[in-house]
């Protein structure tokens, strides 16, 4: 008889955020914790894990349970990761067994029945591990992951939380920046490129073909991913929008590889999880524009701005961030594990949806890219269909309070529990 069988089934909750962080990822954890509270009957407390699953290894836990209510219903309206996240990959247990001990014996020590991990496809990996060597080492957990990632490419979900606001972001700013330049392209500036996050998944990028309602709008190229960059096709383009519109908008992806497969901006840095440290791919393009037309530029990269900008939050993203979370809990009463809530489309227009279930293993290290339909022919643009399927995930605004000027946002006080295990290496991480 291993601990598991002596103490009761359901108990309390360890909810941890990881990657790069969202404008909603916090109204997930608002869903978690207010749900929990709600069925307070049926669960213990509900702890968060600072700083992700590094949190869990130092037994870094905070108790949610000291939070007002006031203080977990602002979470949905407040950017970035309350708890603080992480890049952390655990490795198997055949390769780091210690690792994966150290877990169970801190969910042990402090009655965790359910680990929650609220990320994306790396994050689906890492609770589905934890899933599958509770049990073998005498402790068995209920692990639920909750999507997220503004780059949209988990599989199996229709949509990822994060990514409508990310969307509505990247569209306004392409949007406005096109009304700059071509407020000045007869004496100034002909040429604005704008940088977008996006890996090996254009969803971003193609984001910003929402704001192009007429031929003469911004963006009039976009450059994505899934399509290997074309030198030639792609500065006859940029002549031909400049002569035709008196300017030229760009949205690259920072994910954008040349013919060879390689990224055009991968600067050799690795991160935790081996992906290489993108980011730069829009001063190289506006360069390459330099040099062979010779016409003026500017560029801007919008890196964190696009995934932390709450203020322009679509109210779609913030409610299917909240209901992911909700239902996460509904499945650690219903004592389901190594699963996942996702969106399920149901219509375009109008757009309706509700959760559905996934397995972790099906979620696990797999991307979704762009389908082929939805890149126009010519490969610089977006399709009717594409615009079909994004422009629901933008709509509805759900600004945050404002005072003296600025939005109001929590911060939580993040009390930590003492600790009950004893220290080992972990600690120093």
């Amino acid at each position: 008889m291993g601990i598991y069988d002596i103490i009761p089934r359901m108990k309390n909750i360890l909810y941890a955020q990881s990657g790069g962080v969202t404008a909603v990822i916090n109204a997930s954890a608002c869903g978690v914790i207010e749900t929990a509270r709600a069925n307070s009957d049926n669960i213990g407390k509900v702890f968060a894990a600072k700083n992700g699953i590094i949190g869990v290894l130092k037994e870094e836990l905070i108790d949610t349970s000291l939070e007002s209510d006031a203080a977990i219903a602002a979470l949905k309206h407040t950017p970035g990761g309350a708890f603080g996240s992480c890049r952390y990959k655990l490795k198997s247990i055949e390769e780091n067994k210690a690792e994966y001990e150290r877990l169970i014996e801190v969910l042990a020590a402090h009655d965790i029945g359910v680990f929650m991990y609220n990320g994306g496809g790396d994050s689906a990996d890492t609770a589905h591990k934890i899933s599958q060597v509770g049990e073998k080492l005498g402790y068995p957990v209920q692990c639920i992951g909750i999507p997220k990632t503004i780059d949209n490419d988990l599989p199996v979900t229709d949509t990822c939380p994060g990514f409508g606001s990310a969307a509505k972001y990247v569209a306004t700013s392409i949007r406005e920046a096109s009304y700059d330049i071509a407020a000045m392209a007869s004496s100034s500036t002909k040429v604005f490129v704008m940088e977008v996050m996006g890996r090996h998944a254009g969803w971003l990028a193609a984001a910003g073909g929402l704001a192009r309602e007429q031929d003469a709008d911004g963006p009039h190229i976009i450059l994505f991913p899934e399509r290997a960059f074309d030198k030639a096709a792609f500065l006859n383009k940029v002549s031909a929008a400049v002569k035709q519109y008196g300017f030229c908008s760009i949205v690259v992806s920072e994910g954008v590889k040349d013919q060879d497969g390689k990224f055009l901006s991968d600067n050799g840095v690795r991160d935790a999880f081996g992906h290489a440290q993108l980011g730069g791919v829009a001063p190289t393009i506006a360069q390459l524009i330099k040099q062979e037309l010779d016409l003026k530029y500017h560029w801007a990269v919008l890196d964190y701005l696009q995934r932390s900008a709450r203020h322009l939050a679509s109210q779609t993203d913030v409610d299917q961030a909240y209901a992911v979370g909700k239902a996460a809990v509904e499945y650690a009463i219903a004592g389901k594990n190594a699963v996942m809530p996702v969106i399920v489309r149901e219509s375009d227009a109008p757009y309706k949806w509700h959760i559905g279930e996934a397995k972790l293993a099906d979620l696990a290290n797999v991307e979704k890219m762009m389908p082929a339909n939805f890149i126009s022919e010519d490969g610089f643009g977006i399709t009717q269909a594409c615009r079909d399927y994004m422009l629901p995930l933008i709509q509805g605004e759900a600004y945050p309070p404002f005072i003296n000027g600025l939005p109001a946002y929590v911060k939580l006080k993040n009390e930590l529990c003492k600790k009950i295990v004893e220290e080992t290496n972990y600690a120093s991480r």
